[in-house]
């Protein structure tokens, strides 16, 4: 059997290469050496701007096991640190909220808004202690198109460099001045790959999404792979002369598209004309993942019939998802199946994420 320490190489030609193994599907560790090679070594959505508008604003949430804590500093800079502290690993903050300062639940050491160790109680007494040396540990933190993002590994290239031409394909759907509307949530018996898998090829949409399939022109689907993600996109057919089933959008016109975009390793953007959804996939076990689904729509429409239209279309879209990926994860189990052999024309993206998948579990 393959193990995770076997690399992996995936063909540059589609019509040569086979998918990934099997196995990294399944083993334990396989998983185990994603979370430090891929996740802790990219850049991952943790937030949105809204959380940390003001000064003081803050959260915790964890990324690879790590706690963090992002926070808008007095200065009106975002912030992000390890939500430890250094006196003996307490926790600085928990939950959300507005802060001037940060204390420790477990001793009361006290931290300002920018790290700094304000306050270590019962000190006294002790040798060559410096509080320039306790301060919080910081964290990359960078923000895109009202997303935060977080990045453990200190080497990392920037988040705009590291986004390619996204923001130049994305920033056309206005999604900045949209508001949150909803959050969901689904636990599903997959590993983090096969969900990915299925999200990077319209190949499914007749069989497994009939009312998606009748919005989208799926002869016109295109799908155009970058060097760390991947954008598909479909003309709207919108309502036809004579069609007896209802349309969300009732007139094609040019340009009225729906863009799909998905960024290495786990996050993606859904963009519809009045619509953006976040999704983001999150390994939890070799054969378990969440996917976090969070629907942005103009403050205006939140009250809307269309508002919650769009929220439901969605939701059957991944009822949907999950069941197909479940079931195929379970016969990834099987001993009639290895690996496979990709569509030229439709499995380009899938194609694209085993290679970038393949290059980062060789880096040491």
């Amino acid at each position: 059997m393959r193990t995770a320490k076997d690399s992996v190489s995936i063909d540059a030609n589609v019509a040569r290469a086979w998918t990934l193994p099997s196995q990294l599907y399944i083993e334990p560790a396989s998983f185990a050496a994603e979370q430090e090679k891929i996740f802790a070594r990219s850049w991952q959505v943790v937030g949105h701007h809204d959380q940390v508008a003001n000064p003081g604003d803050y959260f915790t949430t964890e990324l690879v096991n790590e706690p963090l804590l992002i926070v808008r500093g007095s200065d009106g800079t975002l912030r992000g640190f390890y939500n430890v502290c250094r006196h003996r690993a307490g926790p600085p903050a928990e939950g959300c909220g507005s802060r001037k300062l940060f204390r420790c639940g477990y001793h009361g050491w006290t931290y300002g808004l920018d790290g700094s160790l304000i306050s270590a109680t019962e000190i006294e007494g002790v040798e060559g202690f410096r509080p320039e040396d306790f301060a919080l540990v910081p964290v990359r933190v960078e923000e895109w198109f009202n997303l935060i993002f977080v990045n453990l590994d200190g080497d990392a290239r920037p988040l705009r460099e590291s986004l390619g031409e996204l923001p130049q394909q994305a920033e056309k759907f206005h999604f900045a001045g949209m508001k949150l509307f909803e959050r969901r949530t689904y636990d599903m018996k997959c590993n983090w790959k096969t969900y990915v898998d299925n999200y990077l090829e319209g190949y499914h949409l007749p069989s497994v999404h009939p009312g998606l399939n009748r919005e989208l022109d799926y002869n016109a689907y295109v799908v155009e792979p970058y060097a760390r993600h991947v954008r598909q996109l479909s003309p709207i057919r919108g309502a036809q002369p004579g069609d007896a089933t209802p349309r969300r959008y009732q007139e094609a016109r040019e340009g009225l598209t729906t863009d799909y975009f998905w960024v290495f390793p786990n996050w993606m953007l859904n963009c519809y004309p009045d619509n953006v959804s976040v999704n983001i996939v999150v390994p939890l076990a070799p054969e378990r993942s969440l996917a976090i689904f969070e629907w942005y729509l103009p403050e205006k429409e939140h009250n809307s019939a269309a508002a919650k239209s769009s929220v439901e279309f969605s939701e059957q879209i991944q009822v949907e998802d999950v069941g197909i990926c479940e079931t195929v994860q379970r016969n990834l189990r099987s001993r009639s199946y290895s690996r496979g052999r990709f569509s030229v024309k439709q499995e380009k993206g899938v194609h694209a994420f085993h290679r970038m998948y393949a290059e980062a579990m060789k880096k040491d």
